[in-house]
């Protein structure tokens, strides 16, 4: 396991949602052109990652609270399931099941959509508005281990101003957890 704390260079505050078609566990297909949601959450992650595992339940409570409001969250697995079967797009699909998770899970099996954002680690979240620029990129929040201990919850406070029509309170929040597993 790699631990990275750092953002992506790739995309900026600003810039355009990079175009996507990726399968999903639930046996559809994810176009980024077809979401109509006033508010784009996309987040890098994986099944067999602490970081990512730690951070499913809070992802899925923030999709519930926010769904109402018009944030439309889409998780993708970019990881090499060759030498991670964990993350394979058969154990995605069982993951989506057990977690009944309120979102797509998608498989970017060549790596290319996590190499056009810049993905770092797992997790990794990007946020856009509705003309699809990004306007937050980062960490869920300060505290991976502890959600009780959690001082400063970024993706919530990005969504929440979001969704008012406000600017995000922080932009930038350096994503914390499992590197990518890229290809060789």
């Amino acid at each position: 396991m790699v631990l990275i704390n750092d953002n992506s260079a790739v995309l900026k505050i600003g810039d355009v949602l990079p175009a996507f078609s990726l399968p999903a566990t639930d046996g559809t297909t994810v176009d980024s052109s077809l979401i109509r949601d006033p508010v784009l959450v996309v987040v890098f992650t994986c099944n067999h990652c602490p970081y990512a595992q730690a951070y499913e339940d809070r992802l899925i409570d923030l999709a519930k609270d926010f769904d109402q409001e018009g944030a439309q969250f889409v998780l993708i697995n970019s990881n090499d399931a060759g030498s991670y079967p964990e993350d394979s797009f058969g154990r995605m699909k069982l993951k989506h099941d057990q977690k009944s998770y309120p979102f797509p899970y998608c498989y970017d099996e060549s790596q290319e959509v996590a190499k056009a954002f810049g993905a770092l680690c797992t997790p990794h979240c990007f946020v856009f508005d509705r003309e699809r620029t990004l306007r937050y990129k980062g960490r869920v929040d300060d505290n991976w281990e502890e959600p009780s201990a959690v001082s400063q919850r970024n993706l919530y406070d990005a969504l929440r101003a979001l969704v008012a029509g406000k600017e995000p309170p922080v932009r930038e929040a350096n994503a914390l957890g499992c590197s990518i597993k890229w290809k060789e």
